[in-house]
């Protein structure tokens, strides 16, 4: 006679066992026909499921963040049914659900085409409106490879062979439709709703080894209605709009070619950016004291070694020879920053230690993975790494926090989520110190007063970390600041100190970055902003523009003058229309144009337009360098147009 704990803490008491359906339907009709699925004891079940003993029960709506994941999983077995339906002979594969959709992958001699994408989403519709309920059944192994293997699924049969003999296989039917899956799904094909749509087409191995079979892979989106639908899809136009490899070419920033692999040519306006926010980067370190040094690219295998990098790293690490020994080109600078600590005697008096660096670093991402700003090979990290004593902890994580924050905010992020992330499975050190720096990095967050998240196994091999998450104007999330708390590698290398009794100490180690990759960052940055940067991170804030070449005098004048007020100005004074040179300057993003005529020549004043369009009229070279400089000074909190 079961009792089952409800999450407002009612009770309901039966006399069988009782399906998650039932308790929905005892609980109200309107929640039973809303019911998708349950959580039994924290578990993910169908509605079918019988629930025996005590337990907690949550019944998921389509309002839960879980109702999401089932949809995706049963968009996959729709679109798969849907594909044997209208192509009879096609084997089905593997189908999971992922960020933000779904997939599977078909083997099929003949090629889909786009208009094949038409007709199979056009029947998946017609296999919803079915409202075929989705039943579990449960066969031996030996009975599944006979059950797939008389209806030719050959990819099938390979899957259940891996699974361990005894072990019993789930199938789920929708109709004559069945397929191998563990579940959850939900109750019937209905609860699917409107809400998908079939993305694009592509190839894959099966199992993802190039030496098998190339497969067909259809791609998909799912969302609770059309309404969220169409709200991607036109998330999905923005970011093509967006698309930061795409503004790096129209406003002439940087450019990647096959000869350098995941590396970036900088052209002058993309540096000027890079440069800016280094800059405005190495201000803010100084204002928390940290030193700034630099450190070799080329570093002894040895010591990549005794850090544990190698083990952990190795296939990423690019190597060179010299004189019969291996060279390590660095991939990241924590050994070096030790090598620099580890330079004469350090007492608590010097504690905490703070070195900052721009490091060069070089990783070898498969080539699959690089895209454009975003995913590179060769990158800069604001990295720091604060040497202390576990005293420190506390005051050195709380200051990186509010040091952060306050970084973000100034590029315009205000929406940021932060998780905790714990020992992995891999890792090096004892469980003790484990335990001591995962309470600490939770107390310094509840200290500040934060909302976070647990990330279980999800900390880096020498520590657990505190992981910063900014949204973009498109909702996407960006992972970009961590602090990691580091008890191992300290002692691995050597570093001490000597504490106030006089004892020998191993400092406590944090590595932390705010940007992470600046490549990566300027990348958000374009994307965040469509290329319109704020003034203060606008490669050129300003560009002058005459009618006719009676004003040219003037104004190289007017360039001259504001350059010399800290301005990055440029002139255009090509016999061109000065509608197409606005059109171009437009495009191009410049946040001013600066239009003179004849009347703003004899004035000594200039024309103001905002790239947005507006006419701020005329103003003189004085106020309009203040009102500049002030927009500036407030990270893009004033303008000039307000």
């Amino acid at each position: 006679m079961p009792t089952i704990t409800l999450p407002d803490g009612s009770r309901r008491e039966f006399d069988q066992p009782v399906s998650v359906h039932a308790v929905a339907t005892a609980i109200g009709p309107g929640l039973a026909k809303a019911a998708l699925a349950g959580k039994v004891n924290g578990a993910l079940v169908d509605t079918s499921h019988v629930i025996d003993a005590d337990a907690e029960l949550a019944i998921v709506t389509a309002r839960d963040e879980e109702a999401l994941e089932l949809m995706r999983h049963d968009a996959a077995h729709v679109m798969a049914q849907a594909v044997q339906e209208l192509y009879p002979g096609t084997q089905v594969t593997i189908g999971p659900a992922i960020e933000d959709g779904f997939y599977y992958d078909f083997a099929r001699e003949e090629p889909f085409t786009p208009e094949d994408l038409e007709r199979i989403e056009q029947r998946m519709h017609e296999i919803v409106k079915r409202d075929l309920p989705l039943q579990r059944e449960v066969l031996s192994r030996d009975e599944a490879i006979r059950v797939f293997g008389e209806i030719g699924e050959d990819y099938k049969v390979d899957i259940i062979k891996d699974i361990p003999a005894g072990e019993e296989i789930s199938i789920y039917r929708q109709g004559d439709w069945f397929d191998v899956c563990r579940g959850p799904h939900l109750p019937s094909t209905g609860k699917l709703g409107k809400g998908f749509k079939l993305m694009k087409l592509a190839g894959a191995y099966w199992r993802g080894d190039s030496g098998n079979a190339m497969l067909q892979r259809i791609y998909g989106t799912a969302w609770r209605d059309k309404k969220e639908l169409k709200d991607y899809l036109h998330r999905l136009e923005e970011a093509e709009k967006r698309d930061h490899r795409k503004l790096g070419k129209t406003m002439d920033l940087f450019h990647t070619q096959e000869e350098a692999p995941g590396m970036v040519f900088w052209h002058d306006n993309g540096w000027q950016i890079y440069l800016v926010i280094q800059d405005y980067i190495r201000g803010m370190l100084k204002q928390h004291g940290y030193q700034e040094v630099h450190t070799p690219q080329v570093l002894d295998r040895s010591l990549w070694e005794k850090s544990g990098h190698w083990d952990k790293f190795g296939d990423m690490i690019f190597t060179t020879h010299s004189e019969h020994r291996e060279f390590a080109i660095k991939p990241m600078n924590c050994p070096a920053h030790i090598q620099i600590y580890n330079q004469g005697l350090k007492s608590y008096r010097d504690l905490p230690l703070r070195l900052a660096e721009f490091g060069s670093c070089h990783r070898n991402e498969p080539s699959g993975t690089l895209h454009g700003l975003m995913r590179v090979r060769n990158f800069v990290q604001d990295d720091a790494h604060i040497f202390c004593s576990e005293d420190q902890i506390l005051d050195e994580v709380s200051d990186f926090i509010d040091l952060l924050f306050m970084v973000y905010t100034d590029f315009g992020f205000e929406d940021i989520s932060v998780k905790l992330s714990t020992r992995p499975e891999q890792r090096v050190g004892d469980e003790i110190l484990w335990d001591k720096a995962e309470q600490a990095l939770q107390n310094a967050l509840d200290h500040k007063g934060l909302e976070w998240e647990l990330q279980p196994g999800e900390g880096a091999f020498y520590g657990p970390k505190i992981e910063f998450n900014l949204r973009d104007c498109l909702s996407r999330v960006w992972q970009l600041g961590t602090i990691q708390l580091d008890f191992s590698m300290p002692g691995r290398l050597g570093a001490h100190y000597i504490a106030e009794d006089g004892s020998k100490q191993v400092p406590v180690m944090l590595h932390r970055a705010i940007l992470g990759s600046l490549e990566r960052f300027v990348g958000i940055l374009i994307e965040h902003y469509a290329g319109a940067l704020p003034l203060w991170l606008a490669p050129v804030q300003a560009v002058v523009l005459n009618i006719t070449d009676r004003q040219a005098e003037y104004a190289l004048k007017v360039e001259e003058s504001l350059k010399n007020q800290g301005l990055r100005v440029k002139s255009d004074l090509r016999n061109e229309k000065i509608g197409f040179k606005i059109r171009e300057h437009t495009i191009q993003r410049v946040p001013y144009l600066l239009v003179i005529g004849d009347r703003e020549t004899e004035a000594g004043t200039v024309a103001v337009r905002t790239r947005g369009g507006k006419d701020l009229g005329s103003l003189e070279l004085d106020k309009l360098a203040d009102a500049l400089n002030d927009e500036i000074a407030s990270r893009g909190r004033t303008v000039l147009e307000d």
